[in-house]
């Protein structure tokens, strides 16, 4: 998957911590860096293809992500 839309992610250089909070409720600094981001989108795309388990990617957190999955699939069917 090409992820060169990366290197234009407006957390591209924060500290990374940031982004892997301890719960949701924690993630409210990520998802506002995350709003004005040009590269959401696949940021999240890229999250949702890798399954990645943790932290806010494309805005969203873990179970944000799982229940975009479960829409799609039940969608998908």
């Amino acid at each position: 998957m090409d992820n060169s839309w990366s290197a234009r992610a407006a957390c591209h250089g924060l500290d990374p911590r940031i982004f892997f909070p301890a719960d949701d409720d924690e993630a409210s600094l990520a998802k506002a860096v995350c709003d004005s981001c040009p590269v959401r989108e696949p940021c999240l795309e890229y999250a949702l293809g890798e399954r990645e388990r943790e932290g806010v990617w494309g805005g969203c957190t873990e179970g944000e992500r799982r229940r975009i999955v479960r829409r799609r699939r039940r969608a998908a069917s």
